[in-house]
């Protein structure tokens, strides 16, 4: 289990293009486990990718990733992923197949949503949900902004963990 304080895994997944995404230590990076069909990933997915657009400029990135299983959940196949790119909900957040479902373990990621924020050093900052509602925009990922805002300037995030929730992970069978 990667817990907040500990290096974050490394991994090396595709996005829907084929292109290869890592962690790189070039800056913060959210990485955020979710999916397609999962109401509360869905919920909180415009204010995530808010977060993208917002911290872009001070060089976060976010890595969005998709580890359930497609066979039993076809909503989250790579061709849906795709579809999703291609009708711009991405907003230019990479979004990559975890297909192995080694990425998802590795962080023991438990819901979609899931979110770890990792510095710059590769240690996990925060890892939870995005806010502390996901029926209410007006929350605008304020768990996440303030952990963010936190590792920018140098500090430990106040609230570094909360507990993930969302649609439990869709492991192989």
């Amino acid at each position: 289990m990667t817990a907040v304080g500990e290096r974050a895994p490394s991994f090396s997944l595709p996005d829907t293009s084929g292109n290869t995404h890592a962690l790189d230590g070039a800056g913060p990076t959210v990485v955020c486990f979710t999916c397609n069909h999962c109401p509360y990933a869905l919920a909180w997915h415009e204010r995530i990718i808010a977060v993208a657009r917002d911290y872009a400029p001070r060089e976060v990135r976010v890595l969005a990733i998709n580890p359930n299983d497609a066979e039993r959940y076809p909503r989250d196949s790579l061709e849906a992923m795709r579809a999703r790119v291609r009708d711009g909900e991405f907003g230019g957040v990479p979004y990559l197949r975890d297909e192995s479902q080694a990425v998802a373990r590795a962080y023991d990621a438990k819901t979609t949503p899931d979110v770890f924020v990792v510095d710059s050093g590769g240690i996990v900052r925060y890892r939870g949900a995005p806010d502390q509602d996901h029926d209410d925009p007006a929350q605008n990922a304020a768990w996440l902004r303030a952990a963010l805002d936190a590792v920018l300037a140098g500090n430990s995030p106040d609230r570094a963990e909360t507990p993930p929730v969302g649609c439990t992970i869709k492991w192989r069978q």
